[in-house]
Parts: C-alpha cells; structure tokens; sequence
C-alpha cells in the first residue's frame, strides 16, 4: 500500500481507539519515523499529510532537512550522544531522549533558543532499554532548573517487544502516572503534559493510555534499507 493508504488506515484505528475511551483523535499526533525510508518517501508522507517527522540518527535527519526543508515538525528520538548535539540542536523542534545531566548541559550550552525535550524513562527497567529509571526522575527535575534553555513537555518511554497486551499496558500506565506526578511538582520549566508513548505494534494501547504522540515507523512509510 502507498503511504497515503497506510496513513489513513492508522487514522481510522486512532479514531477507534480514542472513541474506545473518550478521547479525541486530534489529541494524538503521528511521527512518521524515516529512518529506514528515502528523503522520497518521506516527501511522499508529507504530501499525504504526515506534519510530524522523526529521525534517530544525526545523519539521516541532516539529510532529510536539507533535502525537505522546515514544513514539516522535526523530532530527534534516538539515543542522542553528547557530543552529537552540536550537529542536530539548530535542526530539530523537539528532542525525546533527554536522559541524563550530562546531556542537559550539553542542549542548553549549545541552544539558541528553547529546545523542547522529552525525558525518557525506562519504565520496565531493561538493561537493553535506554532512558532514567523512574525513581530517578523528582531530583533530575528538580537539577533541569539549571537549564533554561530546556522545556520539558512531557515524558518518553518504549515498551516492551511483547504479546503481552497486559504488560504493555502497565508500562503506559506507569509512564503516565509518573507524568502527572512531575506535573503536580508544578515546575515552570517542566509543563510535562505530553506523552511519547506507542510504536507500530502497540500504538492503540498507547492511545487507550493517553498517548499524545505516537512514533509509527514501518507500517506508515515502510522499509526500504
């Protein structure tokens, strides 16, 4: 199927599953993740009405703004490495894998002007899975302080690559929950009323679980590499 095809399929499923628990379909945006696909088809995703792009290499996502431009939303949602900042930071609208101090530092040194950031946690405590551990998040908060050129407008997290619908679950649960808890710290440099949350596989939970953005890779634009 064209993208076009695959994007108005997963509409009509988000649909479905904001209805399933009261919610509204406008509440929840798609980032078409690139990474295995041509700047062409990515062209081809925003022409079909894809706003939001996501890109987990500094090297693809370079490319890809050179050859697109500025229409569409950027996102950064790869593991990002310190000394990777520099190349990415004037390139992206928002960053989902803010996870450590180091790195804070390194986003507002190198920030010309607000940045805004997910932090990722590693909600189900895999040591294959990247992110702060949960128990960690009310003192990292509490240390972002120090960077103003950081906003903080939610929290990220991948669940577990498992048939388990159950444990998926939770995980989402629980990324929530600790979202509304950084939201109660009523932090002005910390809103956190996003969720980044729901892949391909497990989108619609992620919805039913207040999924705000959802990062849709192979069944939206395919694979090509």
């Amino acid at each position: 199927m064209s993208v076009k095809e695959n994007l108005l399929n997963i509409q009509k499923k988000i649909e479905q599953a904001c209805k399933r628990v009261n919610r509204s379909a406008e509440d929840v945006s798609i980032i078409a993740v690139t990474k295995y696909v041509s700047v062409e088809t990515a062209k081809e995703g925003i022409e079909a009405g894809i706003h939001h792009i996501g890109e987990n290499r500094d090297e693809g996502l370079i490319k890809k703004r050179e050859d697109i431009g500025d229409d569409p939303t950027w996102h950064f949602i790869g593991s990002l490495q310190t000394r990777k900042v520099k190349n990415i930071i004037d390139k992206v609208d928002y960053i989902h894998s803010l996870d450590r101090i180091t790195l804070a530092e390194e986003i507002h040194k190198r920030a010309s002007g607000k940045i805004k950031c997910f932090v990722q946690v590693n909600v189900s405590g895999e040591e294959s899975k990247h992110g702060m551990l949960p128990e960690q998040l009310e003192p990292f908060f509490q240390d972002l302080e120090k960077f103003p050129s950081i906003e903080v407008v939610g929290l990220m997290t991948m669940a577990p690559f498992t048939d388990d619908k159950s444990i998926i679950r939770e995980c989402f649960q629980r990324l929530r929950k600790l979202r509304d808890n950084v939201q109660a710290l009523g932090l002005p440099y910390a809103p956190c009323t996003e969720l980044s949350m729901g892949m391909s596989n497990d989108y619609e939970i992620a919805i039913e679980e207040g999924a705000t953005f959802i990062r849709i890779g192979t069944s939206l634009v395919g694979k090509e590499f």
